[in-house]
């Protein structure tokens, strides 16, 4: 049911454990958000890196878990060094991490205190395996939230295949050979990194592999009206490990109202006030994501085929979108050249963006996040995928549900103009724009009383009170 379980929820606690990244933060935090919204106390558990923001969020208790990521790996950024450098110093000092869990287990909040047992399971993302066996030590057991697709869960679980069948590493020749165990990614579709060895890329996906198949129970953002096939899929493919649950219980967003409280960046509102002021479906929007960088020529075409495209956009420009550049500085003209029909600004509620009547068209990144948050709205696609998930994501854009296409080969304003153009004008983006209708109407019925997304946060939470 969509409100309060009357009974014992209130007097349950969860415990929620993000890893420390714009893209895995939001979905837990709105995966916590739903679970408040039933009945359950939630303990947030945080990072000093990119630490949450606990006065944003007073229905939550937080608390600190030292991380250990050195200064220069912090700097830097990089996700996959990032997670493998917290796990190793979580694994070589133990200690903090568990008087944090333990801490978090005991205490309910300034206004109640709870036994032990009141803490039902904790949340984690699938790459805090060291987190997980802390836990276990604990006798907590733990759930992971997958924040990524079941295509991308099924992809990390088939990677050994993958190297033992000669798919990965890929090769300049292979790029389009259809992966027939994977339909219908390609080599290209696969999880890859540009910025890391593909050694550490396979070291990050074998442990979030042991963390989902030594937890008890994974729920991932998606749903059946997205991914039935795949969701199929997994759960034959997890039989083996005996998990309680597997469940699609997205897009998560879509079941809590706790959004903006969790970005790690201040949102500019006054976009909202200026779309207010455009045609429907006039306005492109265009956010590569939060941590999606180019070179400084790529964003320079980017401009001006934004510009010449002769529509108009929102374009967000956020700090370090352009690589070895904290301060990014427009080329001369182009606000003179855009004026009247182009806004760019630093970072935006992207949710209310994507939702407003103005918007007809996004060009991303293909983050998962973005993706969800699109097809929720109906609004079709541009996808420039840069890394890991988002090539396999723009996959399903363009060849599965038919929301959008992919933007291939060298970014240069005309063929930008063209993309642009292709999207919002014409009969190609008509058709485009009417399936991304039919499919936001196909995730909305998932979210219904009686829809599968519903049942399952059901399943979820009568799992939980069970413990």
């Amino acid at each position: 049911m969509a409100g309060g379980v009357p009974g014992r929820e209130a007097r349950r606690r969860a415990l929620v454990f993000p890893l420390p990244f714009q893209g895995h933060i939001d979905p837990m935090m709105h995966l916590a958000g739903a679970l408040h919204a039933r009945g359950l106390a939630v303990t947030v558990l945080h990072t000093r890196f990119n630490a949450l923001r606990p006065a944003r969020h007073p229905e939550f208790r937080f608390v600190e878990v030292p991380d250990g990521v050195p200064a220069d790996v912090a700097a830097a950024g990089r996700i996959i060094d990032v997670i493998l450098a917290m796990n190793a110093a979580m694994e070589a000092s133990p200690a903090g991490v568990r008087a944090a869990l333990a801490s978090a287990m005991l205490a309910g909040g300034e206004e109640e205190r709870r036994p032990r047992g009141a803490a039902a399971c904790l949340f984690i993302d699938g790459n805090l395996l060291a987190v997980q066996r802390v836990a276990a030590a604990l006798g907590l057991p733990t759930l992971v939230l997958r924040t990524g697709s079941a295509a991308c869960l099924r992809c990390f679980l088939a990677y050994p295949m993958l190297h033992e069948k000669g798919f990965l590493p890929p090769q300049e020749s292979n790029l389009y050979t259809p992966v027939p165990e994977l339909p219908p990614l390609r080599v290209k579709d696969l999880f890859l990194s540009p910025v890391s060895s593909h050694e550490k890329v396979r070291e990050v996906l074998a442990r979030i592999t042991e963390t989902v198949r030594n937890s008890s129970g994974v729920v991932i953002n998606t749903s059946e009206a997205l991914e039935a096939a795949e969701m199929e899929r997994l759960r034959g493919e997890l039989a083996g490990d005996g998990l309680p649950l597997l469940l699609a219980a997205g897009p998560l967003h879509k079941l809590s109202s706790r959004s903006a409280g969790s970005s790690l960046l201040d949102q500019d509102r006054s976009c909202i006030a200026w779309l207010d002021t455009r045609p429907p479906g006039s306005v492109l929007y265009v956010s590569f994501g939060s941590l999606a960088a180019m070179d400084p020529g790529e964003f320079l075409e980017v401009a001006w085929g934004l510009a010449d495209s002769g529509h108009p956009f929102l374009w967000v420009v956020r700090p370090k979108l352009v690589r070895d550049c904290d301060s990014v500085q427009l080329p001369d003209g182009f606000e003179d050249a855009v004026k009247g029909r182009g806004m760019v600004i630093r970072w935006a509620p992207q949710q209310e963006v994507l939702a407003h009547r103005a918007v007809g068209g996004f060009w991303t990144h293909g983050g998962w996040n973005s993706t969800l948050e699109s097809v929720g709205e109906g609004v079709p696609m541009i996808c420039r995928p840069d890394a890991v998930d988002q090539m396999m994501n723009a996959r399903y854009v363009q060849d599965v549900w038919g929301v959008g296409f992919e933007l291939e080969g060298e970014l240069e304003r005309g063929r930008i103009r063209d993309a642009v153009r292709r999207l919002m004008e014409g009969e190609e983006g008509a058709e485009m724009r009417e399936r991304a209708k039919v499919l936001r109407r196909k995730v909305a019925d998932c979210l219904e009383s009686s829809g599968s997304s519903q049942i399952a946060m059901d399943k979820l939470v009568s799992y939980i009170l069970s413990l």
